[in-house]
């Protein structure tokens, strides 16, 4: 049923799954390097660390040879350069007009290289003779083209995974969408030619009934009519609301499910995910119609399409946790949002926090060292993972949500000119008392903040595009926002008010002058922490993995790609098939 390789790793490098896992750990757990580049450097202390970090982690004949060379350049190295070429010396003695990079990067490169999971589709044995069929224009409604190749390609996987998990002996009768959104997924499945019964698990009311509205376009349903007695109506009383039916099922559904009588394509549960217990779920399945469906056993598989951090984790356990649950294919996304399990906590979001025995500097904004109590739910879920005591920071869970693969020269000088003037920025709240100094004792550790300093981040986010311009503009947009009437932390804007009063533009046009040099050197470690980040994704989907591995009711377990990277780099699917 599954593919040959139970994980995308590279064949050529390793023998087994086994062999592949134990050597992502090593090289994730036992190597300065990766450690450092994989949540140890945070950008805000860029311009505030001395000594300064970009000599301080790269050694000097890598920071040689990257003055000698482009950024696009520097990219094509690290993510599409074939790095063989240069050891066995076919490149010659230059390379794009500059110096060979160093021996000990060449390595570093070919090490991360070797333990990415392979993100290609259609390259092993569940993948192959698999084509997008193309949606309908009303099944396609509301989505964008990145979600139209998403669903269009994943809504055909599924369809093939539940049927060979029911030639198996799980006969799967209905597919649950573990947090559905606006359904988009869930329509395709419910539409031809899958006509799969579909059961959306939503806690937003506006998205289950924005889904309902795409639902009648998409001919699921029929639109809701209104009995109207014409003598009640000019009288003032309510009209009533006709019952909402499916439209007659075609004949080829009839044929893929004689025995079920579909009245609803799409039941809607208002149900907020907090584990992986569905009873109360299963348990609201419409009921059977006929004598044939009431002696069929209910039989589910949960699925989902870029469910954010915890929620996979959840839907993974509701294979062990569900008896009517027989199998999970789960797409994730938003790693950041993952709490942690072993500590101490660095979680960003004051939502994802535990609410008792927080971590000290979490608390009180002190610097005092501590562990926090870890989340049951958190990452890692595997007993192999925890056992060799696996932690990823909040600095290396965002950093693993990068698509370094697909960035070019105008979105990659985009993202170095923001990273640039946020560093800056930083700089200047150190200089005027808003931020405290780095802390050295978890410098390149844990941060709750996601840098070394002390205390709560200052979150920016977004700007409108003019800020970008220029430092000055983007300083201005950045203080008006903190200190705005309607700003999250009044308290800070006060602060920030109070302390960049004396600052005018020919001081921030100061500041950018100084740092300017540095821009370069800055863009070099983050590209090199995005591409370094791939191996981070790599452990939590091991890490999911070897969890299903663990569970004695597992009978086959996997991971493999359903989409291009190039559309959705978070292209990976977690399956499990229960014995």
């Amino acid at each position: 049923m599954g593919p040959d390789q139970p994980l995308p790793y590279d064949g050529s490098c390793f023998d087994n799954a086994q062999s592949y896992v134990a050597s992502l750990l090593d090289f994730v757990g036992n190597n300065e390097l990766p450690q450092t580049l994989c949540g140890g450097v945070h950008l805000l202390d860029f311009f505030t660390n001395e000594p300064d970090l970009y000599s301080k982690i790269l050694p000097q004949d890598w920071r040689e040879f990257f003055a000698e060379h482009e950024m696009i350049d520097l990219l094509d190295l690290f993510m599409r350069e074939d790095v063989d070429l240069f050891s066995n010396g076919s490149v010659g003695r230059r390379w794009r007009d500059g110096p060979l990079p160093p021996a000990s990067l060449v390595k570093y490169l070919v090490q991360v290289r070797q333990h990415l999971l392979n993100r290609e589709i259609n390259v092993f044995q569940c993948s192959q003779n698999r084509t997008q069929k193309k949606l309908a224009r009303h099944v396609a409604v509301g989505m964008n083209v990145k979600k139209v190749h998403e669903v269009g390609l994943y809504a055909e996987y599924l369809d093939q995974l539940a049927s060979s998990i029911t030639a198996t002996g799980h006969n799967i009768t209905h597919l649950v969408d573990f947090g559905s959104g606006q359904n988009y997924l869930g329509r395709a499945l419910a539409s031809e030619p899958y006509n799969r019964n579909i059961v959306a698990i939503e806690s937003k009311a506006h998205n289950s009934e924005r889904a309902k509205d795409y639902d009648v376009k998409a001919h699921i349903v029929e639109k809701k009519r209104m009995m109207r007695n014409k003598k009640n109506h000019r009288s003032g009383q309510e009209e009533v609301e006709a019952p909402q039916r499916a439209p007659p099922r075609s004949e080829a559904a009839k044929a893929k499910w004689p025995d079920i009588e579909r009245t609803d394509a799409v039941q809607y549960v208002d149900h907020r995910i907090q584990d992986g217990d569905l009873g109360d779920v299963i348990a609201r399945i419409a009921a059977p119609t006929t004598e044939k469906d009431k002696a069929m056993e209910q039989s589910v598989m949960v699925m989902s399409l870029h469910s954010c951090g915890n929620l996979v984790h959840h839907g993974l356990r509701s294979l062990t946790l569900n008896p009517a649950v027989k199998a999970v294919a789960l797409v994730g996304c938003c790693y950041n949002l993952l709490t942690e399990r072993l500590g101490p906590a660095t979680y960003k979001l004051p939502e994802l926090r535990p609410t008792t025995h927080l971590h000290p500097r979490l608390r009180s904004g002190s610097t005092t060292n501590g562990d926090a109590e870890g989340d049951p739910a958190g990452f890692p879920m595997s007993a192999r993972l925890a056992e060799s005591d696996v932690r990823l920071n909040i600095t290396a869970r965002m950093m693993a949500v990068q698509a370094p693969q697909n960035w070019g020269q105008k979105d990659s000088e985009s993202f170095f000119t923001r990273h640039f003037y946020r560093a800056l920025l930083q700089r200047v709240f150190l200089d005027y008392g808003i931020v405290g100094p780095p802390s050295p004792e978890c410098a390149g550790e844990a941060s709750p903040a996601g840098h070394s300093s002390a205390g709560t981040p200052i979150t920016i986010g977004s700007l409108r595009k003019g800020c970008y311009e220029s430092f000055v503009a983007y300083a201005r947009g950045a203080l008006s926002k903190l200190c705005a009437e309607d700003a999250v932390n009044p308290e800070l804007g006060k602060l920030v008010a109070e302390k960049m009063a004396t600052v005018d533009d020919g001081m921030l046009k100061g500041y950018e002058k100084r740092f300017a040099a540095r821009k370069k050197d800055l863009s070099v470690i983050w590209s090199l922490m995005a591409f370094s980040a791939g191996v981070v994704e790599a452990v939590i989907l091991v890490d999911r993995w070897c969890w299903l591995e663990e569970q004695e009711e597992v009978g086959e377990a996997w991971v493999e790609p359903v989409f291009g990277y190039g559309h959705s780099p978070r292209n990976l699917v977690v399956v499990g098939v229960k014995k």
